[in-house]
């Protein structure tokens, strides 16, 4: 049986200026793909075809759209990370309120069953 190992997603680096930019760091250790769309399921295994493929129109569109919505990536991310407060807010309370649920259930079915055993008692005499 072989080992499958998954391709790391690549991601541009941030020059000086905080534009983006194609920068390969050290050799492939794993296959990467690249989500700039030019081909979804291309798997790049080696420096020399994944530098191929930075030069490609559709991945140049790419880098260049990056750059011009960065500020666009800024507000998103800021409200990403405030639905994500949100939702662990939201999370912590559901799961107080599961733990008072399943006390009372344990509550209410120990009272069940003494009340069950009280009542085969008094039918045995």
């Amino acid at each position: 049986m072989d080992l499958i190992t998954i391709p790391d997603v690549y991601v541009p680096s941030i020059d000086e200026q905080g534009n983006y930019c194609d920068k390969i760091h050290g050799s492939f250790k794993k296959p990467i793909t690249c989500p700039c769309g030019a081909r979804r399921d291309k798997i790049y295994e080696t420096h020399t075809m994944f530098s191929s493929h930075m030069k490609t129109k559709t991945h140049l569109k790419w880098i260049a759209d990056l750059n011009l919505n960065k500020a666009n990536f800024y507000v998103e991310n800021q409200n990403l990370r405030e639905t994500l407060q949100n939702q662990r807010t939201l999370i912590a309370q559901m799961e107080k309120e599961i733990q008072q649920r399943t006390m009372t259930i344990d509550y209410l079915t120990s009272q069940l069953c003494k009340t069950q055993v009280q009542t085969l008692d008094l039918l045995d005499f």
